[in-house]
């Protein structure tokens, strides 16, 4: 990867978009730094941001900028959200799916309906946060009443979300690092990771007893480093033959290739909207009813440490893995094409039989791919239970979460390809001339 990037760095076309990148990433951060008038920083915000919860994951996406309350402390969930529900609708709804076929044109609607989703999305979080943390509204500064205030602060925060989502979308149009949401959750988690080893060395220091666990807990997150890049590469090929064909005076096919299918096709998205989907009740219940039955049985029964908790949410991110896999790997649509491309699996009959033997191939690389999903996704939640006595571990695993693991294997190796998909383009372009 260092050696792709030091080559494309020679190159002058790709540097300049390397540089733009990089530009568009320091004002991220530059706003992820910048506190949001209104707003002071207090021991409430910066202890609901820790564990499992809702505003956990919203604060490690967006490199502790929830936590700071700065004005982009939305970060890019409600676009994350926003694309998870379009894609679902587009399922669901017949006139949405003809939509999204209908190549570029269907494309840039889809888009502008997830922008309008994600902006629905960042004013309703805003207000979430706002009403959820009353206590760190500033009303020193200007002598108005305090829903004046909460106004401001959540059109600060949603006009925040809509920039973070430009700059995105500006990212991903350069071509050089693949999905721009995707560059920002990276940059995000290796912030947020850099202030939880400095408070997990900090605690060390002074407290060496924690030391031997540090060390344990950096070799284990070595080891799930390995087993992420591993699965993320791991891949199932179908071997696929194609007719030989005569057309004119040329013959076409003839040729022997695979369809790819991979291990984890779904990515990190059913962990996330698996743990927005079981969270956002406990965060609904929390700003309306905060002292209610409802919310002391809800955090005792269904809240992050419970054991019911960890069961639910392994039952999600099956469903959703299965689910996001039906949808990136439509079986029909390939058999379809395999068929009128002269093409074939060897042994099964085209049409029908080939669909479901893709299908069945496909189930069973998802099952292992949702196990190891789950149990990445379980991994803090078991940690946190068994590491209470250690605030210094608390600190590291809230730095290296699973899950933030993989996303940034993930995103590296997206990062990767792209590089060197830009290379090739570059020489293959050079040996024409």
């Amino acid at each position: 990867m260092f050696k792709t990037l030091f080559n494309a760095f020679k190159v002058k076309d790709i540097r300049k978009k390397l540089l733009i990148v990089l530009g568009l990433i320091l004002v991220y951060r530059v706003g992820c730094a910048i506190v949001c008038p209104g707003l002071d920083l207090s021991s409430e915000m910066e202890s609901a941001t820790q564990g499992t919860t809702f505003f956990s994951l919203m604060n490690m996406l967006s490199g502790n900028a929830l936590s700071n309350g700065s004005i982009l402390a939305l970060g890019v969930s409600p676009y994350i959200t926003a694309s998870i529900v379009i894609q679902l609708l587009t399922v669901a709804i017949p006139p949405l799916e003809r939509l999204a076929k209908q190549g570029e044109d269907g494309k840039k609607k889809m888009q502008f309906y997830t922008r309008i989703t994600a902006l629905v999305l960042a004013l309703a979080q805003a207000i979430g946060i706002v009403v959820s943390f009353q206590s760190a509204l500033n009303t020193d500064i200007l002598q108005v009443p305090t829903w004046v205030i909460g106004m401001g602060v959540v059109l600060i925060l949603t006009a925040g979300a809509m920039f973070t989502v430009w700059i995105g979308e500006k990212i991903t149009k350069l071509g050089v690092c693949g999905s721009g949401m995707s560059i920002l959750i990276f940059v995000g988690i290796l912030a947020s990771s850099a202030s939880g080893i400095s408070d997990a060395i900090t605690q060390a220091i002074d407290d060496p007893n924690n030391i031997w666990m540090i060390i344990i807990y950096i070799v284990a997150v070595i080891l799930i480093f390995g087993l992420i890049v591993f699965i993320d590469n791991s891949e199932r090929r179908v071997p696929v033959s194609y007719a030989k064909q005569i057309k004119g005076r040329r013959m076409y096919g003839g040729q022997d290739t695979y369809i790819p299918i991979k291990l984890n096709s779904s990515g990190v998205m059913p962990i996330i909207f698996a743990t927005s989907l079981l969270t956002l009740p406990q965060l609904i219940i929390s700003i309306f009813w905060p002292n209610s039955s409802a919310a002391t049985w809800y955090n005792t029964w269904l809240g992050t440490s419970s054991w019911i908790y960890i069961v639910v949410l392994a039952l999600l991110i099956f469903a959703f893995a299965f689910f996001y896999s039906m949808i990136t790997f439509d079986t029909n649509d390939i058999s379809r094409r395999l068929q009128q491309q002269g093409g074939f699996v060897k042994g099964i009959r085209p049409g029908r039989e080939t669909s479901e033997y893709l299908k069945k191939i496909s189930r069973r690389i998802t099952l292992f791919g949702a196990f190891f999903l789950a149990f990445i996704a379980l991994l803090p939640s078991l940690a946190f239970k068994a590491i209470d006595d250690y605030s210094a571990l608390t600190s590291l695993i809230n730095a290296f979460s699973a899950t933030g693991l993989m996303i940034i294997v993930s995103v590296a190796l997206e990062f990767d390809k792209n590089l060197e998909a830009q290379m090739y383009m570059r020489n293959y372009k050079g040996f024409l001339d």
